[in-house]
Parts: structure tokens; C-alpha cells; sequence
């Protein structure tokens, strides 16, 4: 014996010895006198439980055991008021013991009970409870509903310059730095701002070949005032540059370099008098209007995340103020100690205040997926194996139903497979219900391999749909000889989506193929729609 089936067997012993001892005070109270009995009510399987004192032994039971041994029914054939096949009869109150034939139960002074194939609560596991033993136990339920989780990870992580907001600034030619407007790194500058002062006397001679040249007149000096101008270019002089010395007339061999924009010198790598030369660093410059920020992320959460979720960050530094960005990245690397991931997000610092090397939180959001069921936490029991809910139909009865939970948050978890919105699901006591459930056999069930190919025999029939319901549909047949069944209304299990017609609905006239199936509703094998008849 497995802990589980350990302890589903202690629970119910328990609860046995619980409803025993009810019983025994009860004795005491009506030996001292009380004259109003208080009855004690239990949790039955197959029947259902009321609150009144001549329907505890389940007499509509007993009564249909009675007119089946006066119609010399038994186990295999169709009950003719109920229109469904007798599996065999049992003894509620002595589980596990199942008959052929209909007769007075061996145990206790009561008649043997049906057990119906398709019969929600004989069939399907379910368990039914009387309301005051619900209202002892304090069963609560909630629906299923329709919703999207919006859920939220926390990161911290450390800010850095948006290096897609830098700027380098190089050398064009070769030349002399005769003055630094900048005097050292981190200095702020604003846009258009004067940052160096070089002498490049490779421009000179481009320079006055080109004055040179404007000052001839004549055919053909025109051609060889541009050719002079892309000279000019191709040493390295910007079209402004090139520009003043026209209009001055006059050799321009000192260039000053201007700031593109408002940022800081995040890199400085000359001083005055140094030499550059062509391709040369000599300082870069940042925008500080937006900054990265760089959180590790657990792997497992970081799936939730996608590049543009919205981020609140807050620091130690700016107190009070929270700054809003964007995901822009989860960099494809995961630190193989803290299993994390970098999520990079890009953010809004219009007032420069996030400077590299700040601590930051952040909260990422996750982007809202598309609406799925929702149910508490609460009512998931997790096996290890399987996700189970207890569902909480009409008569008191609860079902259990394995179901595909998904993400779980603020006590809200997503079931993607199992639920149908509106069912009601149990949230207390649903441990005792299941435990109840176990011992009736449905463990076996659950766990059970998947039944080879049908070898049964095979019956057709007309039929026309009344009702459909998930994985079931209700069909009104005529009479089938072979089965000896009467023209009635019953449930079929319908085959797979991919060989069912498209948009079935009630009212359809259908063929079917179906089989017999052991301890459950006939199976469709095949079915296909047919005209309706002329003048209907």
C-alpha cells in the first residue's frame, strides 16, 4: 500500500468513526429524553442523500430492485424506465461488493441496489453528500470562470548607458589638437556645443588648389573647380567646412568639432597638443535620455516574459519617483550558477537622473494572454502526477475531473483542459471527497491504460439530436431489435472531433455505428448526417 492510498484509507476510517459516534450520542440524547430525532446523515455513493429520514436506505433504489426481480432483470440488460443497460448490484453500505442478479443484500436487512451504465453517480465516481453533512463539513464551491491572468515578476538589477544612444567622434585626417572645450570625462555638454579645436595641415593644399582655381575665368574651369571641391571632401572636410572656405575665399585649416546632442562625454581620449591621426577615437559622447537597466530573472519566469512588456522601476536614489519602460531584450545567455536570465529593459530618464552603477527594482509585467478558464487554487489538488478538481453537479453530487492547469497567480489558476465555464468546483473539504472517490475504485480508473481497438459487436440506428454536451450528445433512436431496446431518449459518447461532422446542433438527423461499452454510455464509432425527410 502506497502513502497515498494510506492515508485515503485513514481519512475515511476517520470519518466512519466520526458518523459512528454521531450516531451513539444521538442514542444518548433520545434515551434522556429528547422526542425530535436528529438524523445522522452519511456520504453515500450512487445514491442520492436527502435530508429525509425515509430516504437514507434509498428506497427508489430498493424499488427498482424489487421490479427488476418481477421482470427477471438482471446484470447486461436494459432497464426499460431508465432506458439504460444494469452493470450489477451493490450494497452501499458494504463497498467493493458487487452481484449479477437482484436480490436482498447478504449484509444488511435491505435490498441490493442497480448500478446503471452511463449513471453520473454510480458510474462516473462521483460521490454524493446530504446538504447537512455539506454544511457540517463547510463545503464552499466557486464557478468556473472566464478571465486572462496579468501576472507580474520582480527583478533588481543595476543601470548602464543605452549604448544605442552613443556617439563616436574621430579623427577625419591627420591633424593637432590646439584646444579641448571638454576637460575631462563625464563632463555634460548640450547640443551644438563646441568640443575641440584641430589643425589639419593636410587641408591646405586641397584648400588653396581649389581657391587657386576659382580665381581663373574661362572655358572649363568650372569642371575643375568641382573636381577641386571632391578633393576637398575626400580629405576628410565636411560639407560645412567646405562650404565656409568658398564663401570666405580664404584657407580654413583649423576644424572645430560641434556636439550632435545634449548628453555627457561618457569617453574622453585626447588632451590638448595631442597628434590624431585618421580613424582615431577622440571621445564619445551619450545620450542620458533613456538608460538601460539589467535584472536577472529566474529561467522559469522569464518564459512569462516578451520583448515590450511594461516596466515600473523604482531606486534608493530618486525615492518617491517610479520610471516607466519596455523589455527590450532577454539577453540569450543563462548564468549557469543562479540559474537566471539578463532581462534588458530600456528606461524613460528624461531628467537624467538613473546614472550607470544605480540599483534599481523592477516590475515586469507580463503581457496579457488570451482569456482561458479560471478557477481558486484553492480547489486544484495536485497528485504529483495529475491536476484534479472536484466538480459540484445537481443532486448533491461531486465528481472528480483531472483538468490541465497552467499558470497560477494572486490565487486565480489557469485550467486550459477538463472545465467548462459555469461548472461550480469544491474548495474545502474536497480532500475527503476524493479520498471518498479513491475507495470506490477511481484511482484504478484514472490510472488505467488506454483500451485496445473494440472487437464488440457493432449496431446502426437512425437518430436525431437532442442535446450536446462536451464528449457526449443525447439522441432520440427507434427501436433496435438487436439490443431489445424501445423507441427512447439516452446519451452516446460521441468519437473524436476529426470524424465528427462540422457544426452538429440539435435537431440534426444523424447515422450512426456504435458499440457497447462495459460500465459506461454506448459508443459512436461513426456517424454522418442525413437529409431530412421531404416535408420536414
Amino acid at each position: 500500500m502506497n502513502p497515498k492510498t494510506s492515508f485515503i484509507a485513514l481519512a475515511t476510517v476517520a470519518a466512519l468513526v466520526a458518523v459512528g459516534a454521531g450516531a451513539w450520542w444521538l442514542g444518548m440524547q433520545q434515551g434522556m429524553g429528547q422526542t425530535t430525532p436528529q438524523p445522522v446523515a452519511a456520504i453515500t455513493t450512487g445514491a442520492t442523500a436527502t435530508d429525509d429520514p425515509s430516504l437514507w436506505t434509498i428506497p427508489q433504489g430498493e424499488d427498482a430492485t424489487r421490479r427488476h426481480i418481477r421482470d427477471a432483470l438482471k446484470a447486461g440488460d436494459v432497464d426499460p424506465v431508465t432506458g439504460r443497460r444494469i452493470l450489477n448490484y451493490h450494497d452501499p453500505m458494504v463497498p467493493g461488493k458487487n452481484f449479477d442478479a437482484p436480490a436482498k443484500s447478504p449484509f444488511m436487512d435491505m435490498m441490493l441496489v442497480p448500478r446503471y451504465a452511463g449513471s453520473d453517480a454510480a458510474d462516473a465516481g462521483s460521490v454524493t453528500v446530504s446538504p447537512r453533512i455539506q454544511q457540517n463539513l463547510g463545503l464552499r464551491t466557486a464557478p468556473v470562470v472566464e478571465g486572462s491572468l496579468v501576472s507580474e515578476v520582480t527583478a533588481v538589477g543595476n543601470v548602464a548607458w543605452n549604448e544605442r544612444e552613443q556617439v563616436v567622434l574621430s579623427s577625419r585626417a591627420m591633424g593637432f589638437v590646439e584646444k579641448l572645450h571638454v576637460k575631462a570625462a563625464l563632463d555634460r555638454v548640450a547640443a551644438g556645443a563646441p568640443l575641440a579645436e584641430l589643425y589639419v595641415p593636410d587641408w591646405v593644399a586641397a584648400q588653396e588648389e581649389y581657391l587657386a582655381l576659382a580665381r581663373l575665368s574661362g572655358d572649363g574651369t568650372d569642371t575643375l573647380q568641382d573636381a577641386a571641391r571632391q578633393r576637398m571632401r575626400q580629405a576628410g572636410m565636411e560639407p560645412a567646412h567646405i562650404q565656409r572656405v568658398v564663401a570666405s575665399g580664404q584657407v580654413q585649416p583649423r576644424f572645430t568639432l560641434i556636439a550632435p546632442f545634449t548628453g555627457i562625454v561618457s569617453e574622453l581620449l585626447v588632451r590638448e597638443g595631442a597628434t590624431a591621426i585618421p580613424g582615431m577615437t577622440l571621445m564619445r559622447l551619450q545620450r542620458t535620455r533613456t538608460v538601460w537597466a539589467e535584472g536577472a530573472v529566474p529561467e522559469s519566469q522569464a518564459a512569462l516574459l516578451r520583448p515590450g512588456a511594461r516596466v515600473r522601476t523604482t531606486s534608493p536614489g530618486a525615492p518617491g519617483q517610479t520610471f516607466e519602460g519596455r523589455v527590450q531584450a532577454l539577453l540569450p545567455e543563462v548564468d549557469a550558477v543562479t540559474r537566471t536570465i539578463r532581462a534588458r529593459v530600456e528606461l524613460a530618464n528624461p531628467q537624467g537622473q538613473l546614472v550607470p552603477g544605480m540599483l534599481v527594482s523592477m516590475r515586469l509585467d507580463r503581457p496579457k494572454t488570451t482569456a482561458t478558464l479560471l478557477v481558486p487554487s484553492d480547489a486544484v489538488i495536485h497528485t504529483g502526477r495529475r491536476s484534479v478538481v472536484m466538480v459540484a453537479e445537481d443532486g448533491g453530487r461531486f465528481r472528480p475531473v483531472e483538468v490541465t492547469a497552467g499558470l497560477e497567480v494572486g490565487g486565480q489558476t489557469e485550467i486550459s483542459a477538463g472545465l467548462q465555464m459555469g461548472q461550480r468546483v469544491v474548495l474545502s473539504g474536497q480532500f475527503l471527497i476524493d479520498s471518498e472517490a479513491s475507495l470506490r475504485g477511481l484511482e484504478a480508473r484514472l490510472n488505467q491504460e488506454p483500451a485496445p481497438p473494440s472487437t464488440q459487436q457493432r449496431y446502426t440506428t437512425d437518430a436525431v439530436i437532442d442535446a450536446l454536451g462536451g464528449d457526449t450528445v443525447t439522441l432520440t433512436h427507434p427501436p433496435i431489435p438487436a439490443l431489445k431496446w424501445p423507441q427512447m431518449q439516452m446519451d452516446f459518447q460521441l468519437p473524436p472531433r476529426s470524424q465528427q461532422p462540422r457544426d452538429l446542433e440539435a435537431g440534426d438527423r444523424l447515422r450512426i455505428e456504435f458499440e457497447m461499452q462495459d460500465g459506461d454510455v454506448p459508443r459512436i464509432t461513426r456517424l454522418q448526417r442525413v437529409a431530412p425527410e421531404p416535408g420536414q
